[in-house]
């Protein structure tokens, strides 16, 4: 299978999956595990953040924001929200990546950096479920005003007239008259040929 059908079809199974799970109950932790990797000295290195936390990793700084565990009893699934930035030669940083990472696809939601590769391997230490509203039936939407046009007026109504006029009736349309059809005209038969014998 090619390489960019699999990435399409993990992203789309992530997003129904996601989609279906968005009201699953999930458990808040205090501490995001990641794994690192230096792609020049080929060295990974694991570290924890904890929420709201920055850390450094080589030329990079990492905040999680938030990290979601799902209970034993749901499908497991492993999320952090995640803002990276970059210093620069300036001293100034700036932001290279802020958004979702999930650990079950480390290549959906990667950083992308010439140098470094960072990407989310555990939530741990939370032990609070944080049970998310369950979906109620939907009651049927309110109905707004109609507003209502007259219909186009027809042969034979009757119109109501401006003030102090007499009313008028609409005229019918004059009929259609079609004439019968004729046969096609018959167009006499060539002469026959003249075979001359004599020759």
């Amino acid at each position: 299978m090619n390489f960019g059908w699999m990435r399409a079809f993990v992203m789309l199974a992530t997003i129904v999956g996601g989609a279906g799970a968005a009201h699953a109950d999930r458990i808040k932790n205090p501490t995001a595990v990641f794994s690192g990797l230096d792609k020049i000295t080929g060295r990974i290195v694991s570290f924890e953040v904890g929420v709201n936390e920055t850390v450094q990793f080589g030329a990079l700084q990492m905040t999680a924001r938030v990290c979601f565990t799902k209970p034993p009893t749901e499908n497991p699934e492993t999320t952090s929200f995640v803002e990276v930035e970059e210093a620069g030669t300036d001293g100034k940083s700036r932001k290279i990546f802020s958004g979702w990472m999930f650990a079950s696809s480390p290549g959906l939601h990667g950083i992308e950096h010439p140098v470094y590769d960072i990407w989310l391997v555990d939530c741990k230490g939370g032990t609070q479920v944080i049970a998310e509203p369950k979906e109620t039936a939907e009651e049927p939407p309110v109905q707004q005003d109609v507003i209502r046009r007259p219909a186009a007026p027809r042969p034979g109504d009757i119109m109501a007239p401006p003030a102090g006029a007499a009313p008028t009736q609409i005229a019918p349309p004059p009929p259609v008259t079609t004439a019968p059809l004729q046969p096609p005209a018959r167009r006499p038969a060539p002469p026959p040929p003249i075979i001359n014998n004599n020759r």
